[in-house]
């Protein structure tokens, strides 16, 4: 296939259809500051081996594992993966494949798809599940638009102000030029849950949806079914967020608890960190719905001759000739991060998932320990959590500045995003973390 870019020409005549002159006009909204820096400081004319060199240079800048010893979450989760992960999505037919709109020479892929949505919808609790989304950010905005399409007459939509903040940044980006829908915060409590008495009185008239992290950016875990209650009281729809979902190992799936609709992040069953991605959307919903639930949904079906096969049962592409009526815009899948989690959940099934997250319960517990006794640190929320929690310590910022020198990213501050927060870090451990680890940790927050 040949590549032809845009001609100035082109390039002109398409700013000019929007009333705008450069490309600089055109991403003026992006910080000058980013924009400086988006470029990349090497001089024309180099070779190969130059470039190569000056690049090798740049990463080199970047401190990894196991220079720095991480305990960050926040969304993104340090877990061991199988060497078999990369063995299969490196096979060539995986790793280059297209989207399998011939289903005669795609029926690997279509496979694949097909067991991975089955092991999404099996964790998830609910009937059907999608062949992936983006990330867990833009799989919390499609739920929300798709919440809207079940709802037209709403016009309002219920974020927990517990759900990531950049899950929360992505969907008002999505909703900001969307007409008659908006997006209301619901605070947390003390306890780090959704703030009942909050819910209850935001409930009516009745939103399209109500979104909950499950667990929630702090770690807590909701009480998912005594919300799911309320919220169907009122007519409306829930919508849990898993950013760790590794926590579906050992918590009961949110379907069972009453969401409508769940998504999560599914960067933890066998994607490595990778600076922050590719990550992998995880979406699932009721069947009843199905028809209003965005990206794609491969089936399973018969030949001719009675052997199983599989086709894109449902493909909402129609974007190319609906536009803005469009079920969904997002156009493609994570195929090869939606596969690599596939082999990770097949090859630890549900007693090994159970057991991985099991350790990482245990290892937050010991690590909350440790930090009480060696740092004073204090749990700032009562309510339960999986593997990372929110600890509170005089001169925070400071004392996790002072970590990072000595080669320990002791979990996020807070105080950025949650300004009642500012004394407080959260803090992550999973699997991988050993009792020494542990106690660099501690160490590296002590006093």
């Amino acid at each position: 296939m040949r590549y032809i870019p845009h001609t100035e020409a082109d390039v002109t005549a398409m700013l000019a259809s929007i009333g705008l002159s450069s490309l600089d006009e055109l991403v003026r909204h992006v910080p000058a500051d980013l924009r400086r820096q988006a470029g990349l400081a090497i001089a024309d004319g180099l070779g190969e081996a130059e470039v190569a060199t000056a690049l090798a240079a740049l990463a080199a800048k970047n401190r990894v594992a196991p220079e720095i010893l991480c305990f960050a979450g926040a969304g993104a989760y340090p877990h061991f993966i199988p060497s078999v992960v990369d063995h299969v999505i490196l096979r060539s037919e995986f790793a280059t494949a297209y989207t399998p709109y011939q289903p005669e020479v795609s029926q690997g892929t279509l496979q694949a798809t097909f067991e991975f949505q089955t092991l999404v919808a099996s964790l998830f609790g609910l009937e059907v599940a999608n062949a992936s989304l983006y990330d867990g950010s833009t799989a919390m905005a499609e739920a929300v638009l798709m919440t809207k399409r079940l709802a037209p007459k709403a016009g309002r939509v219920l974020l927990a102000a517990s759900l990531p903040p950049e899950y929360r940044q992505v969907v008002r980006t999505y909703v900001e030029g969307l007409a008659g829908l908006e997006c209301q915060e619901i605070p947390f409590g003390a306890d780090g849950r959704l703030d009942a008495p909050a819910l209850e009185r935001s409930l009516a008239p009745a939103p399209a949806g109500v979104v909950v992290g499950y667990p929630n950016f702090f770690g807590v875990v909701e009480d998912l079914e005594a919300i799911a209650a309320k919220v169907h009281a009122a007519g409306s729809l829930l919508v849990t967020v898993t950013g760790e979902s590794m926590a579906l190992g050992i918590l009961r799936s949110p379907g069972s608890l009453g969401a409508d609709i769940a998504v999560g992040e599914g960067q933890s069953f066998g994607i490595p960190l990778s600076f922050g991605g590719p990550y992998l959307g995880l979406f699932a919903t009721r069947e009843r719905f199905v028809r209003s639930m965005p990206g794609r949904l491969v089936g399973e079906t018969v030949d001719e001759q009675g052997r199983r096969g599989y086709v894109l049962t449902l493909a909402t592409r129609e974007q190319h000739i609906r536009r803005e009526r469009a079920t969904s815009n997002i156009c493609t899948n994570q195929g090869l991060c939606a596969l690599a989690a596939t082999v990770f959940l097949a090859l630890a099934g549900r007693r090994g998932l159970r057991e991985i997250a099991d350790r990482n319960a245990r290892k937050a517990r010991y690590a909350l320990s440790r930090l009480r006794e060696r740092a004073g640190a204090k749990l700032a929320f009562s309510a339960p959590f999986f593997n990372e929690f929110v600890i509170r310590l005089p001169d925070a910022r400071r004392r996790h500045e002072r970590a990072l020198e000595r080669g320990v990213l002791a979990g996020v501050a807070l105080g950025e995003w949650f300004p009642a927060l500012d004394d407080a870090l959260l803090v992550c451990a999973t699997e991988i973390h050993s009792a020494e680890h542990i106690e660099r940790l501690a160490d590296a927050l002590a006093a």
